[in-house]
């Protein structure tokens, strides 16, 4: 059975995994679904079958045109990307003028305005902002348009620093790809676009007056998740995903740094050894050691602080492809 390309990429865009299923009609003529059975969608695969996790644990699919079920939208998720933020500032003198240096702050002493930087950047939001922030201006077609919901910057302190924050309001999960985007985009508007204009304005403080700085240009400098900044001891020098392939079975997963088991990859042939081929294109693609697959591999099975989670623990050794354990 051959299906549309396109249409094809358009389901898996609109119903991305974890979305939620409700069955209206089963026509399977064996042991059917009951109807109003809830179910959560693991993929859609290559000729339009809906495979789903049933809530009662049964996984027959659906199949468009025969079975009768209905998709409800993924609420959206709240995805943090910090950036560290500066804060330059100028005193008075003696005679109440500002003085013509411009100091920067030490970082304990910015944490303490947290709260007005952070005021100062919602003043800064504007009414036709309002739905999707600065999301607004995008500008391009794909799946971080179709995702990301609204994207609004902010302030907070965490260790001891102070962050800018770009909190995006994300419906289903982005790919590595897409998260990439993502990234560029915010740093675009740290930089040249929301961060430009807001670090020309003035803040308030005492009796002096500072400056808020989104971006720099410090080698340093840039955005990361959550995840990236501040858990870097778990599964540290590891990529957020990577493909592999199950034992036995040669399935092709995705395996998710910092979380137990694996995902059903989209691209799943069928083929063990077809499997193996894209998996270690697509690792290799993204510059995806055999080692750090292998770490992946341990780290979903057995934990991600075990040794075995530490690409180092392979790299001496001699590297083969898909899963080595059982």
């Amino acid at each position: 059975m051959t299906v549309d390309q396109n249409w094809l990429k358009f389901m898996r865009e609109q119903y991305p995994q974890g979305s939620r299923i409700r069955l209206r009609e089963m026509k399977d003529p064996y042991n059917p679904v009951e109807p109003g059975t809830m179910g959560t969608l693991n993929f859609i695969d290559d000729i339009g079958t809906f495979h789903c996790t049933w809530d009662n644990g049964r996984t027959l699919g659906l199949v468009m045109g025969e079975d009768s079920f209905s998709v409800l939208p993924l609420e959206p998720t709240l995805l943090k990307l910090y950036m560290p933020m500066t804060v330059t500032y100028y005193e008075r003198n003696d005679y109440g003028d500002l003085e013509n240096d411009e100091l920067t702050m030490d970082s304990h002493t910015a944490t303490s305005y947290a709260n007005t930087i952070a005021d100062a950047i919602l003043r800064e939001r504007r009414p036709e902002e309002s739905e999707r922030g600065l999301m607004k201006y995008y500008g391009e077609h794909d799946g971080v348009e179709q995702k990301v919901r609204s994207l609004q910057f902010a302030a907070e302190t965490r260790d001891g620093m102070l962050w800018g924050v770009a909190e995006c309001s994300v419906v289903g999960e982005l790919t590595p790809e897409e998260l990439e985007l993502l990234k560029d985009y915010v740093s675009g508007q740290a930089s040249d676009g929301f961060g430009e204009g807001f670090e020309q304005h003035t803040i308030k403080f005492g009796d002096g007056e500072m400056y808020a700085h989104l971006w720099n240009c410090n080698n340093s400098w840039r955005v990361q998740t959550e995840q990236e900044l501040f858990s870097p001891k778990l599964a540290e020098g590891l990529p957020e995903t990577c493909l592999s392939t199950m034992p036995g079975s040669g399935t092709l997963i995705v395996i998710k740094r910092g979380e137990s088991g694996y995902y059903p990859s989209d691209w799943d042939t069928g083929d063990p050894a077809k499997n193996r081929e894209i998996a270690d294109e697509h690792n290799q693609r993204r510059g995806i050691t055999p080692a750090q697959e292998q770490a992946m591999q341990v780290g979903s099975m057995f934990g991600w602080e075990v040794p075995g989670a530490d690409p180092k623990a392979y790299e001496q050794a001699p590297q083969m492809g898909g899963m080595t354990l059982g």
